[in-house]
């Protein structure tokens, strides 16, 4: 006599019981890794990016360790000693800035005043009609906030050059782990592959276009955050500006906004200098500006980012801005990416839907 099935050994009930646990652990790890998210994306994101030099030391130096090692000595050499270079002279010529506002030597609010002085009378009324006028009051308190704080705004200013524990331990851990995945980088993405519950060919195609997304992103919002910051800088340093490597550190950053991040720095200080008589200055500012700063941006972009993404200029812009405005500083990768693996997906399961319509016509067909 045979005896019945018994219902919890049920293969289909032991499969969902294991997606459940596989999904319930995965999410759990997810959480787990959050708080140092930053650096273990940072992390893939470099490895991804150099991973073709890596290729090139490897074939130099036959151990994957010594070779691993080396390529993350070049990354810190190539990327991360010039960005503290840079951040310690930001932080510097910021708390030189702040001291002149406090003493006096730098003030804003006449700046302003001057520059709406100098506005015509149609101007003037315009500013008066929309409630602009009182900006100059506006800034004169702000000002004088910050000169009763200014000690504590400089103190803090400081202390973001500083080393804390958490960045320490964060960068080290991002190191590592870089490391590693440099190391075990073919091992890596072939476990991942396999354990992808999809067809070889729709994986490769999902890993092919992330890893593509993740290089063209950084290199070429990277790339064009440099450059605009190292032109902008240098147009201020010109013009004798106060603090030049601030604001192009500035512009470098809000660069990474497609087609207007830039202007939000130089476009103020080019119409303070028109409507205050220096119109060699105001006017070349906005020459170099326009034609070099904007022409790095509307050039270089979409060939570093767009063309390698194949992704519209327009869903490139909203994907940063959005990534941004969600994710902080990490979106300006995270947003391309998604869109981009957005796009991917939407296009595989067009295509898996079209080879079934072919499959059920021939099916019926015959």
């Amino acid at each position: 006599m045979t005896q019945p099935p018994d219902p919890l050994r049920s293969p289909a009930l032991e499969h969902k019981t294991l997606l459940w646990l596989v999904v319930g652990f995965s999410a759990a790890f997810l959480l787990v890794l959050w708080p140092l998210a930053g650096a273990v994306l940072w992390a893939l994101f470099l490895a991804l990016v150099f991973w073709p030099m890596h290729l090139r030391t490897r074939r130099l130096v036959r151990r994957p360790s010594v070779a691993a090692l080396l390529t993350v000595m070049s990354i810190v050499l190539i990327v991360i000693v010039p960005l503290f270079l840079v951040s310690a002279s930001v932080v510097d010529q910021t708390s030189v800035l702040v001291e002149k506002v406090r003493g006096g030597e730098i003030q804003p609010t006449e700046y302003l005043q001057r520059m709406m002085h100098a506005l015509p009378q149609w101007a003037t009324g315009i500013l008066q009609r929309l409630g602009l006028d009182e900006l100059p009051a506006l800034l004169q308190r702000a000002s004088e906030v910050l000169q009763r704080s200014g000690q504590a705004i400089t103190t803090g200013l400081l202390g973001i050059g500083q080393f804390t524990l958490d960045f320490v331990v964060s960068f080290f851990i991002m190191l590592y782990v870089l490391f590693f995945l440099l190391r075990d980088g073919t091992a890596l993405s072939n476990t991942i592959a396999d354990a992808v519950p999809l067809q070889p060919a729709q994986t490769r195609k999902l890993l092919g276009q992330f890893v593509t997304v993740v290089r063209a992103t950084v290199k070429g919002n990277v790339v064009v955050a440099v450059i605009q910051g190292t032109l902008g800088g240098l147009a201020f340093w010109v013009l004798d500006v106060p603090g030049p490597a601030l604001w192009g550190a500035l512009m470098a950053l809000l660069s990474l906004l497609p087609a207007v991040g830039a202007a939000l720095v130089w476009g103020p200080v080019a119409l303070y200098k028109l409507f205050t008589g220096d119109l060699v200055g105001g006017i070349g500012l906005t020459v170099w500006g326009v034609l070099v700063i904007g022409l790095v941006d509307n050039v270089l972009r979409p060939v570093l980012v767009g063309r390698d993404t194949r992704m519209p200029d327009y869903l490139v812009l909203v994907a940063t801005v959005g990534g941004i405005s969600l994710f902080g500083l990490n979106g300006f990768v995270i947003g391309p990416v998604i869109a981009a693996m957005f796009l991917v997906c939407w296009k595989l399961l067009t295509e898996v839907r079209q080879q079934l319509g072919h499959s059920s016509q021939r099916d019926s067909a015959g």
